[in-house]
């Protein structure tokens, strides 16, 4: 005996099938979940209200210079005169999306003067602001716009409503449960990140051999699939603890040509990749290393030390924090301006905070927090033994959970007010301390009476 369930998983028999079932099991839900339609499209201009309509048709068909164009579907979401229209484009399984297929229903949303174009697949793209598909002739400045949901971006968006935010209504969290049920079973399609690629292999030997070639097709590949990774880690983490969790890049990686090609070098020189996950109200950056080389990977944070204590205390107030962790983890202190820092693991600082106080008693401006561990060898997760994948993500969620969340950001205590003298209660005369400074003994406040001036 089995639970009936409103979107069933059994029977599905293609890839084209499964698709088709997606498909309208999240255009459906999205008519009815409010939370979710606002949480997914607001950000590309649709309405926010809470009452505004939404509507969903699936297999729509367009005519367009001769041809049929049948998007996989239309979404609609109007709010008084405020409409907003959206096709989508979905593949699920490992299909993977085309640039010709897009591009087409660019031309129809343009020639019908809709908004957007939204495309859902299995892939990530290496940011936010980024496509995964290359070739779309859609520019910045485009009044259609085309935007790239994963499905993995959509579960964790319908996990954090559900298990964080929650739903008011018990009907409309009965249909995102759901929801949630069907896209994390593996028929449905909606597969987690799960393949470092057919070039993961030789460029994990290469780079231990010291032997990557930059003009290397599967080099570029395995970056590619390392900032998927990275962007998948982040939304992963966020559905767990119910935030927003983002994949940090500096100012100038924000241009796709010059991050591929930094970690690119980066990978073919020291043989690392590198990536900076922020998690709201944490004391500072996840950041994590993997160096191929070595075949380790590091995850760390960067913590402001305290700047009201000394150079023990200050220790003492990280320590504190962290005295149930495993003792291997690695603790280091930097004073301000200095090149190099004290370093020990946080067992040998609990039995004497001194050994990250350097000869000269300089206090710690910054501490790191790292921990190191074994990395995963084989390319696709869910193996025998733990992939690169599985590694990657372990160490993050225990990193996490067992580092970053228990320590508490140092925050600068409150300003004194500055008192002025005081009359001594004995007498009209100012405290000595006062007199002696030439201050002026100051006129006490009063409310002034009507006629007062």
């Amino acid at each position: 005996m089995q639970q009936a369930r409103l979107i069933p998983v059994s029977g599905i028999g293609s890839e084209k099938e499964a698709e088709q079932r997606a498909t309208s099991a999240l255009l459906a839900v999205l008519t009815v979940v409010r939370d979710l339609s606002t949480e997914l499209f607001a950000p590309l201009g649709a309405s926010r209200a809470q009452k505004a309509t939404v509507e969903a048709w699936t297999e729509v068909q367009f005519g367009h210079n001769g041809r049929k164009i049948r998007p996989d579907g239309l979404l609609r979401i109007s709010y008084g005169k405020a409409i907003w229209n959206a096709l989508f484009e979905i593949k699920t399984g490992e299909a993977t999306l085309e640039a010709e297929q897009i591009n087409a229903y660019w031309d129809v949303a343009r020639g019908e003067k809709f908004d957007h174009v939204v495309t859902i697949s299995n892939e990530i793209a290496p940011n936010a602001d980024a496509h995964p598909t290359g070739g779309l002739r859609v520019r910045s400045n485009s009044p259609v716009q085309v935007t790239h949901l994963s499905w993995t971006a959509i579960l964790t968006t319908a996990v954090r409503l559900k298990q964080h935010k929650g739903v008011d209504d018990p009907e409309q969290a009965f249909l995102l449960g759901e929801l949630i049920r069907y896209l994390e079973h593996p028929a449905s399609g909606a597969m987690a990140f799960s393949d470092m690629g057919p070039n993961w292999v030789a460029v994990r030997d290469g780079a231990r051999a010291h032997a990557l070639s930059r003009k290397d097709e599967g080099v570029a590949d395995v970056v590619a699939r390392w900032e998927q990774l990275i962007r998948y880690a982040a939304l992963k983490l966020g559905s767990e603890i119910g935030e927003d969790v983002v994949h940090v890049l500096s100012k100038a990686h924000h241009d796709a040509k010059v991050r591929q090609t930094d970690l690119v070098e980066q990978l073919c020189g020291p043989g690392t990749l590198d990536g900076a996950l922020r998690i709201p109200h944490t004391a500072g950056d996840l950041e994590v290393l993997a160096d191929l080389r070595a075949q380790q990977l590091v995850a760390s944070i960067t913590v402001a030390a305290p700047q009201d204590k000394g150079a023990v205390g200050r220790v003492s107030w990280l320590v504190n924090q962290l005295k149930d962790v495993n003792p291997s983890l690695l603790l280091e202190a930097y004073p301000r301006n200095a090149k190099a820092g004290k370093s020990a693991t946080l067992g040998q600082v609990l039995e004497d905070r001194h050994v990250l106080v350097g000869d000269d008693k300089r206090e710690a401006f910054k501490f790191r927090v790292a921990w190191r561990r074994d990395m995963g060898m084989s390319r696709k997760s869910g193996g025998k033994n733990p992939g690169f994948i599985d590694t990657v993500l372990d160490l993050i969620d225990v990193f996490y959970g067992e580092v970053v969340q228990n320590i508490a950001p140092w925050i600068p205590p409150a300003p004194k007010i500055k008192r002025p003298a005081q009359l001594s209660p004995e007498s009209d005369e100012l405290e000595p301390e006062a007199e002696t400074a030439g201050i002026d003994p100051p006129t006490a406040w009063r409310p002034t009476s009507a006629g007062e001036s």
